[in-house]
């Protein structure tokens, strides 16, 4: 990666920052998430081609509304400010910001000057996802408008001679027609970048990167079988080989067979230290008589961390837990500003006390799709790339209510049927995560010549990007008709199947 192939995100805590990210990396250039309140020295040593403001929930004419230093519009970098970020622009080069009368919330058609280069190839009019209740009222001097919607005269503007453009609309989001080839042409048109970063280059750096913070000091990976754990496994065996040891705890949450799956891909095809740990009754009684969601994620993190403690006790000194955290995992938590969603076991879910020297995530700032390619770059099978997600905390989030060893082997025959039969139809990999959950609720219902009292179980399948927003999949009546014939004929004590017919948002992905 060049010096210069750099963009810098400055975040002011809204929801979507590292959809920016992301965003960029697609069109081929680096990019990387810094705090709105990064120094001018800092700025200068890392020298960007560009810089980025995010959205962000505050209102900038409030007195603690966050601020970056003036300094940066003076520095020559050309600035894309969105949302927030482009009322903060406005805010502080003498423009006015204030509470809009009507807000904006969806898709709205926005007029454009496609003359700008900031808009080159687009129609007169786009679609663009709005998100504000402020808006700029007056422009500072010398700044242009390149854009409006019938309530929002300042859409997006524009200050060629200091390549400072603003944005009232969200690019970064798939409800934008058309959003990235605004931020590529800021990149490409404006930056004048060239656009040379691959996934190859993130896959070299980390392993790079790996190498001289761990040395020669001894590794302990949470192995869980899922995409991203595998992925980091596989990433750190290739920075430090043998001081890598892997710990696959068997909780008994995982799908039907599948710890035998995982230990046989990872003790036969990749040369890893593996040590499988079947902790089966030890998280279940851990579990017994829990019911809230929250709560199940803190005791499965807790006793991940101790039954890790115990191992690495095992066989010596261990400085790292490397962890298969990705960014969806880290905003959904709440870190930083974002409001908490759920907690993951491995981000928010840790105890306070963990007994190693540092925890290493290499996988942290990469969305799924990401991680997918990673993993096929470092030459993981692509049916262990391309498998179903998988929470960390397994089906214990997918047994609504109390945890028990009949509701789990209930569930794990219930899914199994449903991924077998999506599978059959061809449909796997358009889906992009599919499940079952069983719920917390009993319904009468008749089998044979006897009335029944038994569970009833929901199917979900999303079709997604980023897994950050996300719409049911419109799954063919006649599949979800087998599938719901085969699920109450071969599984005992279900009576009823349901389906999620929810997008996200509102709903999240999983149902705890």
């Amino acid at each position: 990666m060049k010096e210069n192939e750099l963009i810098l995100i400055l975040d002011f805590g809204g929801q979507y920052n590292q959809l920016i990210a992301r965003r960029v990396r697609e069109c081929n250039v680096y990019s990387e998430v810094v705090p709105f309140d990064i120094s001018i020295e800092k700025i200068k040593e890392k020298n960007p081609k560009g810089i980025i403001f995010t959205g962000g929930p505050a209102s900038v004419y409030l007195e603690d509304s966050p601020k970056c230093n003036p300094e940066i519009f003076n520095l020559g970098i050309p600035v894309l400010g969105i949302c927030y970020g482009m009322q903060l622009m406005m805010h502080t080069l003498g423009g006015q910001v204030a509470r809009a009368d009507k807000r904006e919330y969806g898709t709205i058609e926005a007029t454009i000057d496609n003359t700008s280069l900031l808009f080159q190839g687009f129609n007169k009019t786009n679609g663009f996802l709005m998100s504000h209740t402020d808006y700029v009222e007056k422009l500072p001097e010398n700044f242009k408008n390149i854009g409006y919607t019938d309530s929002c005269p300042n859409a997006a503007v524009e200050n060629v001679e200091r390549k400072l453009y603003g944005i009232q609309f969200h690019p970064e989001v798939n409800l934008s027609i058309n959003g990235t080839q605004v931020i590529r042409n800021f990149l490409y048109n404006i930056c004048e970048c060239s656009g040379d970063w691959q996934i190859a280059s993130f896959v070299t750096e980390s392993i790079n990167n790996l190498k001289e913070k761990i040395g020669d000091k001894k590794a302990l990976c949470a192995l869980s079988g899922g995409v991203d754990s595998s992925v980091a496994a596989v990433l750190l065996n290739k920075a430090i080989g043998k001081n890598l040891t892997c710990i696959f705890v068997d909780h008994g949450l995982l799908r039907k067979n599948e710890g035998d799956e995982v230990e046989e891909v990872f003790r036969n095809q990749f040369d890893i230290n593996l040590i499988r740990v079947n902790a089966k009754d030890r998280f279940l009684a851990r579990l017994a008589g829990v019911s809230d969601p929250e709560q199940k994620r803190k005791i499965i993190g807790e006793e991940f961390i101790r039954v890790f403690e115990e191992e690495a006790k095992k066989i010596g000194t261990v400085d790292y837990l490397v962890q298969g955290t990705i960014y969806p995992d880290v905003i959904e938590s709440g870190l930083g500003k974002s409001s908490v969603i759920k907690s993951h076991h491995n981000v928010g879910g840790l105890p306070d006390y963990v007994d190693f020297k540092e925890i290493v995530e290499p996988l942290r700032n990469l969305f799924k799709d990401e991680v997918r390619q990673t993993g096929l770059e470092l030459g993981i099978p692509e049916n262990l790339v391309f498998r179903q997600p998988f929470p960390g905390p397994g089906l214990a989030i997918r047994v609504i209510g109390d945890i028990t060893d009949e509701k789990l082997t209930i569930l794990k025959e219930a899914d199994a049927i449903f991924r077998e039969e999506i599978a059959l139809a061809g449909l796997h990999k358009s889906i992009n995560q599919y499940f079952a959950v069983l719920t917390n609720l009993k319904s009468v219902g008749v089998m044979g010549d006897e009335r029944t009292y038994d569970y009833t179980v929901a199917l979900r399948a999303v079709e997604t990007k980023d897994f950050m927003t996300g719409v049911w999949s419109r799954i063919p009546y006649e599949i979800l008709e087998k599938v719901s014939s085969r699920i109450v004929n071969e599984v005992k004590h279900v009576n009823r199947v349901v389906y999620d017919i929810t997008s996200k948002p509102p709903a999240t992905i999983e149902w705890e």
